[in-house]
């Protein structure tokens, strides 16, 4: 009787409706928008331009670097499955980008109405297939952003050189009207 009591109780809060405490968050949807929100690697994946999808820039990375992070497997074509079951669609012709009206940036809280369906299997190109052996993710992760990072450190360094020998000429042609 105690027990009923406490559950009808829970069940009565305001704003609360039974299809709100019946549905829990996929641990699926959930790992999906952490690698999207929070990814260290946006020339990899990244919100669109709307924030209303996300695009796979370099599949092959994702698979090999970011999958691994998330999930327990490497394999692409499985995580488009994955997708496709809860309604996402591929949104681009010309490259990996996905859309779900519930899947936005900034917008987590709508997760939960994103509800898994049945699908059927479909054929992937091979590329997309598994590597053959997941990296360590750790190690590779941290090599492959160090590497990254050097080559935007060498651009920068190379646009403040550029930039510098700019000012020093305008500089040098502002003194001549200044005299």
């Amino acid at each position: 009787m105690e027990a009923s009591r406490k559950t009808a109780s829970a069940s009565n809060r305001p704003g609360r409706t039974p299809s709100m405490r019946a549905r829990s968050l996929a641990p699926f949807l959930s790992k999906t928008y952490e690698l999207v929100e929070g990814s260290e690697a946006p020339h990899v994946v990244s919100w669109n331009e709307e924030g209303s999808g996300f695009v796979v820039w370099l599949p092959q990375e994702f698979s090999q670097f970011i999958l691994p992070k998330y999930f327990k497997h490497c394999n692409f074509a499985s995580f488009i499955r994955q997708l496709n079951t809860y309604g996402f669609k591929k949104s681009a012709s010309d490259r990996w980008e996905f859309r779900h009206e519930k899947f936005q940036k900034g917008r987590r809280h709508l997760l939960a109405e994103i509800t898994r369906r049945k699908c059927e299997p479909s054929v992937f190109p091979s590329f997309l297939k598994a590597c053959e052996k997941c990296p360590p993710p750790v190690e590779n992760d941290l090599l492959e952003e160090n590497k990254v990072l050097q080559q935007k450190n060498a651009e920068l360094l190379s646009q403040i050189k550029h930039y510098k020998a700019l000012e020093g000429e305008l500089l040098k042609r502002l003194s001549q009207y200044v005299r």
